[in-house]
């Protein structure tokens, strides 16, 4: 299967995207607000677009994926194009929104999945549940939302951190993070793309949800490097953005991507991810 792909806001998870169908004969139509970013894209595969700019050809799309942050206004894109999209439904044979896991909120550690209603209690995950009830509300559109956790990857992770010197376990008992790395996200995505199912949202984490000082002491470990301090979180010094992900504790299941899409993770959790990447480095 090829199609024609229009990606908004193609950033780490698109990127990877673009990766796996560039090679399949796919063609690929990345946007950006950067123009820094436009070689990335260009190397990921993609056809770059800056945007807002010069105006993304919806004509002979096949399939669209958003990765585009929304703000209190809603979703950037349906906020430019939403008529013409709308417009244009029964062209797309699937479009997929890149969601947040943070749609749940807090749950003191229980398990979530898809059917768990939202109840976002910082505002990331209130602006995520606004704009993909903008994207459902789009009559016709084959919408698919994926819920991502903690996206880690090459270039995005511990080591470099540790490296530099200055990181911090934030030790917050019962405290877990459900995370993914990118390159599931990719497999994730194109599985979806190959078996649509208008509707349907998916939840995209590992299999295993651990305390955040785990993973960070494991990559130290790997490193041959000390293992970073230990701090209470009543006490660590850390940014409002930070703090708030600690505000929220919950294990998040990732059955349906398994039973439905057939996926099969490449890293199943964070130490077969971080043996990976330390390869990389």
């Amino acid at each position: 299967m090829t199609g024609t792909l229009l990606s908004f806001g193609h950033g780490y998870s698109a990127r990877a995207l673009s990766q796996l169908l560039a090679p399949q004969g796919w063609r690929i139509i990345g946007t950006t607000r950067n123009p820094e970013q436009v070689e990335d894209i260009r190397v990921s595969g993609a056809e770059p677009v800056v945007w807002p700019g010069e105006e993304p050809s919806l004509d002979g799309v096949s399939h669209v994926l958003i990765s585009t942050a929304p703000s209190t206004a809603g979703d950037p894109v349906l906020a430019a194009l939403g008529g013409e999209i709308a417009a244009r439904v029964g062209q797309f044979e699937w479009v997929g929104y890149l969601s947040t896991t943070a749609v749940y909120g807090d749950h003191q550690g229980g398990w979530v999945d898809e059917t768990t209603p939202p109840a976002p209690t910082a505002e990331r995950g209130r602006w995520r549940v606004k704009a993909e009830e903008q994207w459902a509300a789009v009559d016709g559109l084959p919408l698919h939302i994926f819920r991502l956790a903690g996206i880690y990857g090459p270039g995005r992770g511990p080591f470099s951190k540790l490296r530099r010197g200055g990181l911090r376990r934030i030790i917050k008992p019962g405290q877990v993070f459900s995370r993914i790395h990118v390159d599931d996200i990719a497999q994730v995505l194109a599985a979806s793309m190959a078996r649509p199912d208008a509707g349907t949202i998916y939840n995209v984490c590992d299999d295993e949800p651990v305390p955040p000082q785990d993973v960070i002491g494991y990559a130290a470990e790997l490193q041959g490097l000390p293992l970073p301090p230990a701090v209470p979180f009543e006490e660590a010094d850390m940014t409002p953005m930070a703090r708030s992900f600690y505000n929220e504790n919950k294990r998040v299941r990732n059955d349906r991507i398994k039973e439905e899409l057939g996926v099969e993770l490449i890293y199943p959790n964070y130490r077969v991810g971080l043996e990976a990447l330390v390869d990389q480095i």
